[in-house]
């Protein structure tokens, strides 16, 4: 190592440690991470110290929170507490990945149909296709034709928003490719995906981070929506979604079965999303000088 890249590393560190504790600054981006670690502390943590979820113990079916539970139990007497962090497990899972799968290749896409003119037309008439099918609906039959499992359900999600994700990275490239120092790397020779890399990808983070958390969310709701219609994890597995499938029926006898996977859930979806918006006026400043 020479003497001349020994200041390198202390630099690129510091500037790290600036930008992280620039960002925690933003209340957003502190207060929502704070939610989303406790939550995720939950997740993580919780099931070594309950009960199983599965237990059936129809002697104290349908008590309240406190008597026989610290969210009380449903109507076949399991722990609705044990069953709401199992249930974390599941959204986190499917959120992180959802938004981590469709990022990446809707990145991909839309690099390319953005810089490649003559695989625009194809990749975004594609995706204009797969746009104008419902969500949900796709999701489902994705679900009915190849079983009800943790891997499906999130292949089925993912696919729906991959369009959305290749919009946007599109949109930024058609404004970037036409920025005069990508001309002047164009005539100097550089290679295709260096150009991609170096010049027109850094521009992609800033919107692709928010754009993350608001499919981490999505992926979130979609998949209770799934387990509440009975189409998304088997029932064995307690998730958010189905846990309020089951309590729905005994609604006004015994509404915490309800309450507390759809407090969770509504906790969960805000902080990630106040976590995003924070993360982009940190990323780019000039939204955060426009929203003063």
């Amino acid at each position: 190592m020479t003497d001349a890249t020994l200041p390198a590393a202390p630099a690129e560190t510091s500037k790290d440690i600036s930008l992280i504790r620039h960002a925690l600054r933003n209340r957003g981006v502190f207060w929502g991470g704070v939610v989303l670690l406790l939550i995720a502390a939950f997740a993580i943590v919780g099931p070594f110290f309950v009960a199983d979820p599965t237990a059936l113990n129809p002697i104290n079916r349908l008590k309240p929170p406190g008597s026989a539970g610290l969210f009380g139990t449903d109507m076949l007497g399991r722990d609705v507490y044990s069953r709401v962090v199992n249930g974390a497990q599941i959204s986190l899972v499917v959120g992180l990945s959802v938004a981590v799968i469709a990022v990446a290749l809707g990145l991909f896409l839309g690099l390319i149909a953005g810089y490649i003119r003559l695989m625009d037309a194809l990749i975004m008439r594609l995706m204009d296709g797969l746009m104008s099918i419902p969500a949900i609906l796709l999701a489902i039959a994705l679900i009915s034709l190849s079983g009800a499992t943790l891997a499906t359900v999130v292949v089925a999600i993912v696919i729906p928003e991959i369009p959305r994700v290749v919009r946007l990275v599109r949109s930024v490239v058609l404004t970037v490719r036409e920025e005069p120092y990508v001309e002047a790397a164009i005539s100097a020779g550089t290679k295709v995906p260096t150009i991609l890399m170096r010049h027109v990808l850094p521009n992609t983070i800033a919107p692709l981070i928010v754009q993350a958390t608001y499919i981490c969310g999505s992926a979130m709701l979609t998949e209770s929506i799934l387990g509440f219609l009975g189409a998304g994890i088997p029932p064995e597995i307690p998730s958010w979604g189905n846990i309020m499938s089951e309590g729905r029926t005994f609604f006004q006898l015994t509404p915490w079965i309800i309450f507390f996977p759809g407090v969770c859930l509504a906790l969960t979806v805000l902080a990630v999303n106040v976590v995003g918006d924070g993360l982009r006026d940190t990323l780019d400043p000039r939204i955060a000088k426009a929203m003063r």
